[in-house]
């Protein structure tokens, strides 16, 4: 019987580390090669391709980067394999997923995976999250699902799953959402049928900065104030609660928003921004008054990518759909 073709891709990160000297912190030094050499069961599941693009950790990957990660993964389905899996540092997995999530427009999945311990840790999870990341990749309901993160024996959607936790093995969770299935006895049990994905092109331009803050008690407005000085192409703003700041920054929040697209999104780390709810100087009404737009479900983190591709695309005017897809 002719097995499937997979394709694996290697960037780095935790399930790469290993210590160079005794005593010392660990860094990326294991190939993909090696890493799937420590699966020998892969090689029953599929005919396997694997390249080590890079071996990085996560937090110095760049969008650029990602992109000729991008035009890897679409060739590797062109030249026949019907699942592509790549490994990479668990620090902006979430992050990766979502860039990537907005830009695949195959049928084919594209699946992220890493691992909380280190290659040279007893009870290192790389090893059996790449094999759990493949049985996803080759699974037929994985099929038209877009960009997702197998970590733990969980598969979670590239737009909910956060790391939630710093070293646990558990870090990864999607809040409000839940995972959207499991691996259970080496199967891939899904937990609900695919959702539409709204789909962006790859972007014309990558030079766009789009700044990231965080509103916190009693915070200045120094770095506010000098955003458009600094030459930025839009602003998204970790806000208190459902979508709030101070009237301070709400009113030069007001004076960006004239000129650059501004989201105000929630720091709570789950759950949604409002929209009709808080009426103060600085509340979401008042923001969305102001000119700002509401992030709704999406966090911080991954608005500012969705809002970086937006302004690559010249489709920034499109942010509310994007913000609130059709259900």
């Amino acid at each position: 019987m002719d097995l499937p073709k997979l394709a694996i891709a290697a960037l780095g990160g935790t399930v790469s580390m290993q210590a160079s000297h005794a005593g010392e912190g660990v860094i990326p030094t294991v190939s993909g090669e090696t890493l799937l050499a420590s699966v020998p069961e892969l090689t029953t599941l599929a005919r396997v391709t694997v390249e080590t693009l890079g071996l990085l950790p996560s937090a110095s990957l760049n969008f650029e980067f990602l992109l000729s990660v991008l035009s890897w993964a679409r060739y590797q389905v062109e030249q026949g394999a019907i699942g592509v899996v790549i490994t990479q540092g668990t620090d902006t997995l979430e992050e990766t997923a979502t860039f990537f999530d907005y830009l695949w427009d195959r049928n084919e999945p594209l699946v992220l995976t890493g691992a909380m311990r280190s290659a040279a840790q007893v009870g290192a999870d790389g090893p059996v999250n790449l094999l759990d990341a493949c049985r996803v990749a080759l699974a037929d309901t994985s099929q038209q699902r877009g960009v997702q993160v197998v970590m733990n024996g969980q598969i979670h959607q590239a737009g909910h799953v956060r790391k939630t936790d710093s070293l646990a093995l558990q870090a990864f969770s999607s809040p409000v959402f839940g995972p959207a299935g499991l691996l259970v006895e080496n199967t891939v049990r899904y937990l609900r049928a695919p959702t539409p994905r709204m789909l962006l092109p790859l972007p014309q331009q990558t030079t766009q900065k789009i700044a990231l803050l965080e509103a916190s008690l009693s915070a200045d407005t120094l770095l506010l104030e000098n955003i458009l000085e600094l030459g930025y192409d839009g602003l998204v703003i970790a806000a208190f609660g459902a979508g709030h700041v101070s009237a301070r920054w709400a009113a030069v929040i007001e004076n960006i928003a004239k000129k650059i697209p501004v989201i105000i999104a929630t720091r709570t780390g789950s759950g949604a921004t409002a929209q009709f709810s808080y009426g103060f100087v600085g509340g979401e009404i008042d923001l969305i008054r102001k000119g700002a737009s509401m992030a709704g479900f999406l966090c911080p983190r991954k608005a500012r990518i969705l809002l970086w591709l937006l302004v690559g695309c010249q489709r920034q005017d499109e942010l509310a759909s994007y913000l609130y897809p059709p259900l």
